[in-house]
């Protein structure tokens, strides 16, 4: 077929070199033809056929085999383990998010999974959260995986918006032949409670005399949930104020870390005098009767403080947190291709996914905000009751966590379907050939976010202003007894009020099922995603009229027009406000794209003296966008190998990320916001701008704002956004040394500079950011706060997304593989090692680039670490894999590492140590038909401390993975 042209064929001989730096697939599939292994690596970081270890830009290749060592199937999660990616945004980095519940998504570079492009075989794939681009990896089932790619650097002008700091290729399973079934589990060998299955199938078979192929994959995964309390390591560790503390710069810590940091103001039955004053505070026990409050040792805050012996009627955050959300999946696809003609193949794939989530939140709360009527709460004990009115109270405030009416659980429902289709194939024009795909991609994504057992506030006001209604002589609702009401009494309840039922609070589960309905209600959003995508490309060479001196010339053009929907309708309650979150309207967003690229491989020399190579790349496209206007990016790549055994290798670009659809659509939305002016003479000293700046506006010396009430704000998407720029720069070494023929390394520098990045930013720093400007008032800011021309007092303050920020970070990464044959030492069987580090040298983030001053320095903070590694070692012996890997990560620090942030003074201990953690896994082939594989990882069980719970940890320990394959 035309598909394996000319420029194809000419990779073949760089092929042996590329293969050192990916693992060989196990005894029985080595059977595979070297054409299908050009296949496989010739679509790596370009749109234009070249080997891996001949591309400009640095590549990191994760194949099907050692994704199995993980013994995970969250890709997100699986990648997180890399050095170059963060755990952001997995599935565990999200369980502090009832919106985001079960998505799992990758973060290369740490610079946002909103700057990361994902791809399925080369082409976009719709999101998994409403306005965002970010794709849920969590939905592509590993058994159907050949292949994962990462590069890094901004690669727009190749792949278009959003590949900022780079793009996560996935390669799929495709022409299979036979059947194969699949079964996997994995749990915690430590008591967690950790326990994941999973079964899938997969076949496929050649249809009309191999013309065509069709494939079918069905899979079914379920993890259990786990709860913080279950980790072994957590124990409410938090931080209290150090009493031997002299002051700054004394050597001693200011703040100690200590475990059982809890909350006594707060819990699940009940608490009267919630902050204290009056006769002091006081709790209850299940059944609703007063006893005293236990006092904590040490202080965190004004609402947490230490319990070294534990408080059973303490708040612990704990008790309600997810670590790992309940998830149930099924997974459906098919392939299938037909080649019509040799020139001409239809291609088609879908995927259907349907996931059930379940997430664990804090239960609604009331903290102090309400008060108990202490002389005709009619559920009050009396003893209490005369205790307080004899302490001259006749209000108390009231804090709890209505644990009775359940957790504000999310219970998400997440639908995805994609369809692909197209032609591709080749042609021959003169004497040139030509290889062209054309394609139409739908995809759509479905969420039905719930979460349940909110509080309706006002209703549970009118509720718990209970008394004895004279009539019956039972509870009810002050507002359902007239004779209870003043004469400036005023229904507090916002729904339904005159159903109220009488709310008891004290204990647990004391309230009547009538009131806790009366005062809970649902959450209901549901969204809509959609992507359509239309493109195509052309690829071909200059042979036909002329070469250079290294080969002819290499170019693909193409184009792609692109249109993205996200809508999201709440019910009818959060719309109104009636619950606990602020009212939310539903929103919908719309823009397409029409995209023009090409890209060129100019091979200038090749097989000379000091030249065994040397091309050059160049990559350019032109956007459109309807809602950001026009962009352009481009990409120049250089590779150089004075000798067949070394090259030097190099890329220079400009990217860019468009406005997504939430930062750019969502609805701005009224309402309230608090305010401290910082032109008030209490405020104007906080920054040496602001008092020539606030006298530029017209303000008066001794200014006093009255700031002790809520100003209007208007919040939500910008309309005016424009597209983010970045420009990267890669440049490496390749030694691929000939005295052993399956040697490779690979020393890559990065640098990415993301300018005009898109923030969010609050109402306050709106206000204080007009006037701490150098120089003179910032126009930006001050456009967004309106003041009274008389008063002067702040009146108005807009918020929501700008171009304000940027972000800097660069580093080395290495590569390294080696495969050593042990038949030379007379012994069976071969090593392969391979080797992937990185060693961060920046990643700095400044809210406001015109503030270069202003610096966030991320490096070596929790979740950057200066140096990452991880590293394999295989043992081979016919069909026995025998797999070590080891995976360290440096020590960071919990403070800000910024000019004039924190220091180790501020709290001991202020540092999480390096942590190493080893796994061992295998693979035995039965036989031809029948493969397990199984292993434990983090092996000795290393565990971080209690106080980080930071994604990129291991925090479950040792656990174990077995895995059966049946092939047919």
């Amino acid at each position: 077929m035309f598909l394996n042209s000319k420029l194809a064929s000419s990779v073949k001989l760089a092929i042996s070199v590329g293969l050192t730096a990916s693992l060989a697939m196990p005894a029985f599939a080595e059977e595979e033809t070297t054409e299908e292994q050009i296949e496989r690596v010739a679509v790596t970081g370009s749109r234009i056929a070249k080997a891996e270890l001949t591309q400009p830009a640095p590549v990191v290749s994760l194949s099907a085999e050692e994704l199995a060592k993980f013994g995970n199937s969250d890709i997100a999660s699986v990648l997180a383990e890399l050095p170059s990616i963060g755990a952001t945004n997995t599935i565990i980095g999200n369980n502090n998010s009832n919106e985001s519940a079960g998505v799992s998504s990758a973060d290369l570079r740490r610079l946002g999974a909103n700057r990361t492009l994902v791809l399925v075989n080369g082409k976009r794939h719709v999101a998994g959260e409403p306005g965002s681009a970010q794709v849920d990896l969590s939905t592509i089932p590993t058994s159907m995986v050949s292949r994962i790619e990462i590069v890094t650097g901004g690669a727009s002008a190749i792949y278009g918006s959003d590949a900022v700091s780079g793009v996560i290729n996935i390669i799929l399973k495709n022409n299979f032949e036979g059947f194969e079934f699949n079964a996997r589990t994995s749990g915690s060998l430590e008591g967690v409670g950790t326990q994941d299955h999973s079964f899938d199938v997969l076949g496929g078979a050649n249809v009309a005399d191999g013309r065509g192929n069709v494939t079918f994959f069905a899979g079914y995964e379920r993890t259990k949930e786990v709860m913080s309390t279950e980790i072994r390591q957590f124990d409410a560790w938090g931080t209290i104020a150090n009493p031997e503390n002299g002051g700054e710069e004394d050597g001693i810590p200011d703040r100690l870390r200590v475990p059982r940091v809890y909350s006594e103001m707060i819990n699940d039955t009940g608490v009267i005098n919630a902050f204290g004053g009056g006769i002091g505070r006081s709790t209850f026990d299940q059944n609703g009767n007063p006893i005293a409050q236990a006092e904590r040792d040490g202080s965190n805050s004004f609402a947490f403080g230490n319990f070294p012996d534990g408080c059973d009627t303490c708040f612990n955050t704990e008790s309600y947190e997810n670590y790992i959300p309940a998830v149930e999946r099924i997974n459906v696809g098919s392939t299938f291709n037909y080649d019509f003609t040799d020139e001409i193949q239809f291609y088609t794939d879908f995927r259907y996914v349907k996931s059930d989530i379940k997430q664990q939140f804090q239960p609604s709360f009331r903290f102090g905000n309400v008060s108990i009527n202490v002389q005709d709460n009619a559920f009050l004990n009396e003893d209490l009751r005369q205790s307080l009115l004899d302490g001259g109270q006749t209000n108390a405030t009231f804090a709890k966590f209505f644990d009775e009416l359940g957790n504000r659980s999310a219970e998400n429902r997440r639908e995805l379907f994609r369809y692909v289709g197209g032609f591709k194939g080749g042609f021959e024009l003169s004497e040139t050939i030509f290889d062209y795909d054309l394609y139409y991609i739908y995809g759509e994504t479905n969420n039905r976010r719930k979460t349940l057992n909110d509080l309706i506030p006002d209703n549970f006001v009118a509720a718990l202003d209970s008394v004895i209604d004279p009539d019956t002589g039972l509870a009810a609702c002050r507002s359902q007894v007239p004779s209870a009401q003043g004469d400036d009494y005023t229904d507090p309840a916002s729904v339904n009020g005159g159903d109220c039922v009488a709310y008891n609070p004290f204990g647990l589960g004391q309230a009547s099922a009538e009131a806790r309905d009366w005062v809970s209600a649902d959450v209901t959003r549901e969204d809509k995603i959609t992507q359509q995508v239309i493109g195509g490309t052309l690829a071909g060479d200059s042979e036909e009229l002329f070469e250079l001196q290294g080969g002819p010339v290499a170019m693909v053009v193409g184009f792609e027009y692109r249109e993205e929907t996200s809508g999201s309708t709440t019910d009818e309650f959060t719309k109104a406000g009636f619950l606990t979150n602020a009212a939310t309207p539903d929103s919908f967003g719309e823009y397409d794209v029409s995209e023009y690229f090409v890209e060129l491989n100019l091979p200038i020399l090749k097989d000379l003296p000091f030249a065994h190579e040397f091309s050059l790349d160049g990559a350019y496209r032109k956007a459109d966008y309807s809602h950001a206007g026009k962009t352009e990016a481009w990409k120049v790549g250089m590779f150089y190998a004075p000798l067949e055994q070394i090259s030097i290798r190099g890329t220079i670009g400009e990217a860019v990320r468009a406005p997504n659809i939430a930062e750019a659509f969502s609805p701005r939305s009224p309402g309230f916001g608090r305010v401290s002016d910082p032109c008030d003479a209490d405020n104007i000293n906080d920054d040496p701008d602001r008092p020539a700046n606030c006298a530029a506006l017209g303000i008066p010396p001794g200014f006093q704002a009255n700031d002790n009430v809520s100003v209007d704000t208007i919040s939500g998407g910008n309309p005016d956004l424009k597209p983010e720029s970045s420009t990267s720069y890669t440049g490496g070494i390749v030694w691929t040394p000939t005295f052993a023929d399956s040697l490779s390394f690979t020393v890559d520098y990065y640098d990415i500079e993301i300018e005009d990045a898109i923030i969010s930013v609050a109402t306050q720093t709106v206000a204080d950011n007009c006037v701490d400007a150098t120089g003179a008032p910032d126009p930006d800011f001050c456009s967004q706060v309106d003041r009274n021309p008389t008063t002067f007092d702040i009146e108005l303050v807009r918020s929501g997304y700008l171009n304000a920020a940027a972000i800097y970070t660069s580093g080395i990464e290495f590569q390294g593989a080696y495969a050593l044959d042990l038949e030379s030492f007379n012994m069976p069987g071969e090593f392969r090692f391979n080797l992937l580090a990185n060693q961060l040298l920046k990643l700095e983030h400044l809210e406001f680039q015109n503030r270069p001053d202003e610096v966030n320095d991320e490096k070596g903070e929790v979740g950057d670490p200066e140096l990452q590694f991880r590293f394999g070692m295989d043992y081979r012996l016919d069909d026995l894999t025998v797999s070590w890997n080891t995976r360290y990560i440096d020590n960071v620090v919990t403070y800000d590492v910024s000019e004039n942030g924190g220091s180790l003074e501020d709290l001991s201990p202020g540092t999480i140590g390096s942590m190493t953690t080893h796994d061992l896994s295998a693979t035995y082939y039965i036989s031809e038909n029948v493969m397990i594989n199984g292993g434990v990882r983090n092996l000795f069980d290393a565990l971080p401390p209690g106080y980080t719970a930071n994604a990129m940890y291991d925090l479950v320990g040792r656990r174990a993975f077995f895995g059966l394959k049946v092939m047919m």
